[in-house]
């Protein structure tokens, strides 16, 4: 389904000029998404920069790990030392982050692994492709199939791939090959020590950032609202397609609906993704700790008083949305401006783990709720958001550290359940993740086979391609062999370059620092950047490691096998076990019906305890999750070729925006100050819940009950009635 093209928009913003705002609409309009914060359309690859992602300490690590074992080894010439530098290199690659214990024990058998596959396979390469690439199938199948434990098993699997592909380069004696796996493990666990002893000093760092970054988006969307509060839009507007095409003319109302839509699209799903990676930060910290400290302990309360803050902020949106009363959108849009700039400060104060001046907050926490005292609801959602805040600010200040308590908490679930629970519930053809696994296996033997058979220096970059940048998904290996193919072509002709000026091999080795560090450090910005800093360094690797080709050579090679290796790729995602995504649609957007029809159970046939209880926000939760797997797989299918015109997609669009506004207006409804239509509102909830189970596969849609209802409950009803015309034309 097409989105129409934007209109422009008419009006004023006290907060800022007319003009100024509309260009940041536009501008945010137009934006591409980014992996972390995927966007409003769903049709574009999130291929954006995330200038935030900029690590400095990634950079600076990965350079002292193995640059500085590359400058030894130009003062003493020992081969193995190359193998140490390589180990390093790679254990960079395989560490993802995340909390120290897990990373210390992900990157140990890494290490350890990666010396047993070096040395064994560099043992076996002189027998020929006939027993070692069964053997080499078994292990990338194995490696592929690790991501089932999480995106850092991921990393060490899709790298412990590319040991593989090192190890075949050449054969080894046994005197050797012991020698080659145990300098590998000591490079490996060089670097993973490196690591640790940085990032030791700061253990609360990840959850810092994780827990910010939650506040940040909030900020975000706060923002955004504050934009679609403050314009007037034209009554009427006409656009006509490039070309001077057919016309479509748009009404006031059809015009704010589809603004409010891209908003949602675009910040909930990405503050729900951030609050759910924050919650998985501290839950791993607390478990690497066995137990819950007071710093663990504030983490979750800053979490929970965001999240809170998420559930209000939606519920604020409903109001706005479609309010013909001025009044009301401009005590909103104060609202929200004033708001705006606390969220920022907390969400600076948790990033630096920097104390705040409370009185002057206070001070400004005060003057947000001013002329808000005769609409009730609005004065009660703002007076729920800043408390919410006040929690947050509070635990920035002195009184809110307490180090040396403890907690106790839940006990993590044992390792053997944590270990073979993933294998077990992943291991059908159904999922994604073996799917993906026995596709790379496919695939990567016969071009294993190719590099055996004609060998040459460059010929393992093809294997490595391919594994690399398969995905489970289409849209995702798309996506990913165009950012790889033009970041290793950018990134070649830079080293190329670079390499012409560099004339001795001390300079060579020396340019390895500066360009490991702004590689390793925009390793988060993008694939395609990282691909394009990092591919100047392997050119001049080469250069080090085997002196003799000439740098045009390597990166030519190198954009050539990347090119064929993308190219396969490619195509054996759409030609192999692929999962074609309007089936996929389909299935999700069963499952956030029904995470709806529980939602709205929750909200209207409960009493005041399932707030109390934790019911609420439970449901809340699921309902959100639900909707975010389902705008995934839009995505993905939108992505696909020909997929985007299938009709079930073109109807989960429609059903995706009707479920934002149900999920918000049950959200208002879960805050309202007291129950709407009290005599109405035990039959119609049972009649919502029962209709949306309805729609997700659960049972017979009831009949209309004929009992009044009032304006929260007719909007509710209304976009009920709607999803169900969607899902059922002429059925409802």
């Amino acid at each position: 389904m097409r989105v129409p093209a934007t209109p422009p928009i008419s009006g004023k913003s006290r907060s800022a000029t007319g003009p100024r705002r509309r260009a940041r609409a536009a501008a945010f309009l137009r934006g591409r998404g980014t992996l972390a914060n995927p966007g409003q359309d769903l049709t574009r690859l999130p291929i954006g920069l995330d200038p935030r992602g900029l690590s400095l300490v990634d950079g600076v690590r990965a350079a002292l790990a193995f640059g500085l074992v590359i400058l030894l080894h130009e003062w003493l010439p020992w081969p193995p030392l190359l193998t140490v530098a390589l180990a390093a290199n790679l254990a960079c690659f395989a560490d993802a982050g995340g909390p120290m214990r897990s990373r210390l024990l992900v990157l140990t058998i890494f290490s350890l692994l990666g010396g047993v596959i070096w040395g064994l396979f560099g043992l076996m390469q002189p027998l020929g492709p006939v027993p070692v690439v069964p053997l080499a199938g078994i292990v990338i199948f194995g490696c592929t199939y690790a991501r089932v434990w999480g995106v850092q098993a991921q990393a060490a699997g899709n790298v412990l791939v590319l040991v593989l592909c090192f190890a075949l380069d050449r054969p080894l004696t046994p005197d050797q090959a012991l020698v080659a796996g145990l300098v590998f493990a000591a490079g490996g666990l060089w670097a993973t020590l490196l690591a640790l002893l940085l990032w030791r000093l700061h253990p609360y760092r990840p959850t810092h950032r994780a827990v910010a970054e939650v506040w940040r988006r909030l900020t975000r969307l706060c923002d955004d609202l504050e934009d679609l509060a403050s314009l007037a839009w034209p009554e009427k507007h006409e656009t006509r397609h490039a070309g001077g095409g057919a016309r479509q003319i748009f009404d006031r109302q059809t015009f704010e609906r589809q603004a409010f839509d891209r908003h949602a699209r675009a910040h909930r799903r990405g503050v729900r993704e951030a609050i759910e990676q924050a919650r998985t930060v501290i839950v791993d910290l607390a478990r690497s700790r066995e137990r819950i400290s007071d710093r663990t302990a504030q983490a979750l309360i800053r979490l929970e008083a965001a999240e809170q803050i998420f559930a209000a902020l939606i519920a604020l949106s409903d109001l706005v949305e479609g309010e013909p009363d001025p009044r009301r959108r401009r005590m909103a849009r104060r609202f929200l401006r004033r708001l705006r700039p606390l969220l920022g400060v907390i969400a600076r104060a948790i990033r630096d783990d920097s104390a705040i001046d409370l009185v002057r907050l206070e001070r400004a926490i005060d003057r947000g709720t001013r002329r808000l005292a005769h609409d009730r609801e609005l004065h009660d959602l703002a007076i729920r958001i800043l408390d919410r805040v006040r929690i947050g600010a509070k635990l920035s200040t002195p009184e809110g550290y307490r180090p040396g308590g403890a907690l106790l908490g839940r006990a993590s679930l044992p390792l053997g359940t944590r270990l073979l629970g993933p294998l077990g519930t992943n291991f059908t053809f159904a999922s994604a993740n073996l799917r993906h696994a026995v596709r790379a296996t496919v695939v990567a033997a016969p071009a294993l086979w190719a590099t055996l058979v004609w060998a040459g220096p460059f010929a393992h970059w093809l294997t490595m391609t391919v594994v690399l940048t398969m995905q489970p998904f289409y849209a995702a290996t798309w996506q990913r062999a165009l950012e790889r193919i033009g970041g290793t072509v950018l990134g070649g002709l830079i080293g190329a370059v670079l390499a012409s000026f560099a004339t001795s091999p001390l300079a060579l080795a020396a340019l390895v620092f500066p360009l490991s560090i702004i590689g390793f450090a925009a390793r988060q910005v993008s694939y395609g950047v990282f691909i394009a800093c990092l591919t100047p360094l392997v050119v001049l690797l080469v250069e080090v490691v085997e002196p003799g080709h000439g740098s045009w050579e390597v990166a030519g090679m190198r954009a050539l096998l990347t090119l064929l290796g993308g190219l396969i790729a490619v195509g054996s995602a759409l030609v192999l076990w692929p999962i074609w995504e309007p089936d996929q649609v389909r299935l999700e957007l069963r499952k956030a019906v029904r995470a709806h029809a529980a939602f709205a159970r929750a909200v209207l046939s409960t009493g005041a305890e399932a707030e109390a209880s934790g019911a609420r926000a439970q449901a809340a939760r699921a309902a959100g999750l639900a909707l975010n797997d389902l705008e995934a797989a839009l995505a993905r299918a939108l992505q696909q070729p020909r997929a985007g015109r299938h009709p079930q997609v073109e109807t989960a669009m429609v059903a995706d925006a009707t479920l934002r506004r149900i999920s918000a207006r049950l959200t208002a409804l879960r805050y309202a100050a007291e129950p709407a239509e009290p005599e109405a509102l035990a039959a119609w909830s049972d009649w919502i819940a029962a209709t949306l189970a309805s729609l997700g596969g659960e049972g017979m849609p009831p009949g209309m009950p004929g009992a009044p209802r009032g304006d929260g409950l007719r909007r509710l009803v209304g976009q009920v009635e709607l999803l169900s015309e969607t899902l059922r034309p002429g059925g409802s």
